[in-house]
C-alpha cells in the first residue's frame, strides 16, 4: 500500500457535512418510562405525534411518556394443550357421545373385515 493512502476512502469522498446533506428536520425528545424504572429518550420530528406508549428497548415492558402513570404490565396467558382447548369446546357429556359414536363406529368396521391402520 501506498505511504500516503488514506484505508477504506475514494477519490471525491470527504466529510458530509451539513451542507452535503442539506438542513436536518426540527425534533422534539420524548422521553419514555417503564414499570422497570427504565428510561427511554426517542426524539420525533415537531409535526409528528409522539405515541403514547413505546416498547422498553431494555426489557421490553410498555413504556409511558407520563413517568407517574407507568403502563402495568401485560397479562400473560399460560401455554394450553391441544385437549385443553378441546375442553373449553365441548362438554363431558358431548365428549362421552363423540367417543361412544367413534367406538361404535371402529367395532363396526372390525366385524365386516376392513383393515384399519
Amino acid at each position: 500500500m501506498a505511504a500516503g493512502a488514506i484505508r477504506g476512502s475514494r477519490i471525491g469522498s470527504g466529510p458530509m457535512g451539513e451542507a452535503e446533506r442539506g438542513e436536518a428536520a426540527p425534533r422534539k425528545a420524548v422521553t419514555y418510562f417503564c414499570i422497570n424504572d427504565h428510561q427511554t429518550l426517542l426524539h420525533f420530528a415537531l409535526e409528528a405525534e409522539p405515541p403514547e406508549s413505546w416498547d422498553c428497548p431494555r426489557c421490553g415492558m410498555p413504556a409511558s411518556a407520563d413517568a407517574e402513570n407507568r403502563p402495568t404490565a401485560p397479562k400473560t396467558e399460560p401455554y394450553k394443550t391441544h385437549l385443553a382447548y378441546v375442553k373449553e369446546r365441548r362438554s363431558e357429556d358431548e365428549a362421552q357421545v363423540i367417543l361412544t359414536e367413534a367406538l361404535d363406529s371402529l367395532r363396526a368396521r372390525r366385524k365386516s373385515g376392513d383393515v384399519i391402520f
